[in-house]
C-alpha cells in the first residue's frame, strides 16, 4: 500500500479537472432545472473526456475526479457519479451486445444511466428486494416444414432465451425516470433466498410497462420512483449471471462507496476553503475573526478532520485497485468518516459564517443542502458500521 501522497501528475490532473469544471462545467450547471437531469451538461462531460475516464481509470482516480469537480460544482460531480453509477455494471459484467450497445452512448454523454436498487421496503436491507421476475416460457415456432434440400436442423439446438416478467417498485432512484437505461435488481429466487435469489437486468427505458414519477427532493438532480407492470426482459438483458445479482449490486457499491466519500471531502474542502477566506477578513471584536482562538481552533479541527478523511479515502480506493484485502470494511470505512467529516465541517463552515451563509444562493447554502444525502444513498451511516463490525469479526475469526 501507497502512502496516499499524490504525485505531481496526479496533482496537475485535479487542478487541470477544477479548471475544467470552472470554465465549462459549472456555468451549465447553473443553467439546469432542479430536479431535471442536465442532459447538456452530461453531453459536456463527454465531450471533455470525464466520462471515459469512468470506465478506463481506478478506484483511486475515481476519487480524485469526484473530489475534484465537487470542489467547484456539486451538479458536475453528481452527474458524472450518476453516469458510472448506472453504467459499471454493464461494462463490468454486461454481455458484448450490451457493452457495445449502451457504453458508447454513456462515454459520449447520449445516454443518461441510473442504478435502480432501493425499494420501498429494501433501502438499507439491499437484500430484501420485493421486486419480482416472474419466469414465463416462450412458445416454440411451429408449422414451419423443413425442404428437402435445406440443411438438417442442428439436433441440439441452442435452448430459446428465458424470459421474466418484473412487477413491483423501485423508489428513490437517481435519474429516474429520466433515465435512458437502468441497472434493475430484481428477485428470481424463491421468497426468502434473499441475496442468492437476485438477478440484474438491463432495463431500457422504453420497455413496455415501464414508468417513472419524479420526487420533490431537496437534491436538485432528479430523484424519482419506478412502476413495473410486466415489464419483459430475457436472458439477453441479465448483467452477470441468473441468481449473481447480489454480488453486482455489492461489488459495484464497494468500488463506489470510497467516492462517495470523495464526493464529501470536494464538499468539505470547499466549506474549509470559504471559511478560511471568511474569517481571514472578517472583522469583530477589534480584529479578523481568525485572531480569536475559538475561532482558530475551530478552523485548525476543520482541516484536521478533511485530511483524516482524505487519507482514508485514498486508502480504501487504493486498496481496491490493488485487490487488498478487506475491501468491503475500508470502503464503508472511508465512506462513514468521510460524509459524517462533511457534514461536521460545512455545519461548522455555517455557524463560523453566520447568518449570510444560510441566504439562498451563498456557497453554504448550497453545500448545507447537498452534504446531508451522502450519509444515506449506497448505504446509510448505520449500515456502514454494520458493515465494518461483520468484516472485523469475519477477519478475528479462527
Amino acid at each position: 500500500m501507497g502512502n496516499f501522497s499524490l504525485d505531481p501528475g496526479q496533482l496537475a490532473r485535479c487542478a487541470e479537472l477544477r479548471d475544467l469544471a470552472r470554465r465549462h462545467l459549472a456555468p451549465l450547471a447553473e443553467k439546469g432545472e432542479p430536479g431535471r437531469v442536465n442532459r447538456p451538461l452530461v453531453a459536456e462531460l463527454g465531450r471533455l473526456g470525464l466520462l471515459e475516464r469512468l470506465f478506463t481509470s481506478g478506484a483511486l482516480d475515481l476519487c480524485l475526479m469526484r473530489e475534484s469537480l465537487a470542489q467547484v460544482s456539486t451538479e458536475a460531480e453528481t452527474a458524472l457519479a450518476l453516469q458510472g453509477l448506472g453504467a459499471h455494471p454493464v461494462h463490468a459484467y454486461g454481455t458484448r451486445a450490451q457493452r457495445t450497445r449502451w457504453l458508447p452512448e454513456v462515454r459520449a454523454g447520449r445516454a443518461v444511466a441510473a442504478f435502480a436498487l432501493t425499494e420501498p421496503g429494501a433501502g438499507s436491507d439491499a437484500a430484501a428486494l420485493a421486486l419480482r421476475a416472474t419466469a414465463t416460457d416462450i412458445a416454440p415456432l411451429e408449422g414451419r416444414g423443413e425442404l428437402r434440400d435445406q440443411p438438417r436442423r442442428d439436433p441440439h439446438p441452442p435452448p430459446p432465451p428465458q424470459s421474466w416478467l418484473l412487477n413491483g417498485e423501485k423508489t428513490w432512484i437517481s435519474n429516474a425516470p429520466e433515465a435512458d437505461f437502468y441497472t434493475v435488481f430484481a428477485r428470481t429466487g424463491a421468497p426468502g433466498t434473499r441475496a442468492g435469489g437476485v438477478t440484474a437486468f438491463l432495463v431500457p427505458a422504453d420497455r413496455p410497462g415501464l414508468t417513472g414519477t419524479p420526487l420533490d427532493m431537496l437534491s436538485p438532480h432528479p430523484i424519482g420512483t419506478l412502476a413495473f407492470d410486466d415489464v419483459p426482459v430475457t436472458t439477453d438483458d441479465v448483467l452477470g449471471e441468473p441468481g449473481g445479482g447480489f454480488r453486482v449490486a455489492m461489488n459495484t457499491l464497494n468500488l463506489f462507496r470510497p467516492s462517495v466519500g470523495a464526493f464529501a471531502l470536494g464538499m468539505a474542502q470547499a466549506a474549509l476553503d470559504a471559511t478560511l477566506a471568511h474569517t481571514a477578513r472578517r472583522e469583530a471584536f477589534g480584529g479578523p475573526l481568525k485572531d480569536l482562538q475559538t475561532v482558530a481552533h475551530q478552523v485548525a479541527d476543520m482541516a484536521l478532520r478533511v485530511e483524516s478523511a482524505r487519507l482514508m479515502v485514498y486508502a480504501a480506493a487504493s486498496a481496491y485497485d490493488e485487490g487488498a484485502d478487506g475491501v468491503p470494511r475500508r470502503a464503508a470505512m472511508a465512506k462513514l468518516l468521510a460524509t459524517e467529516t462533511a457534514q461536521h465541517v460545512v455545519d461548522t463552515a455555517v455557524q463560523l459564517h453566520g447568518a449570510r451563509a444560510l441566504r439562498r444562493g451563498h456557497l453554504l447554502e448550497h453545500l448545507y443542502r447537498e452534504v446531508r444525502a451522502p450519509r444515506i444513498y449506497e448505504g446509510a451511516s448505520e449500515v456502514q458500521r454494520a458493515v465494518i463490525a461483520r468484516e472485523l469479526y469475519k477477519e478475528a475469526a479462527p
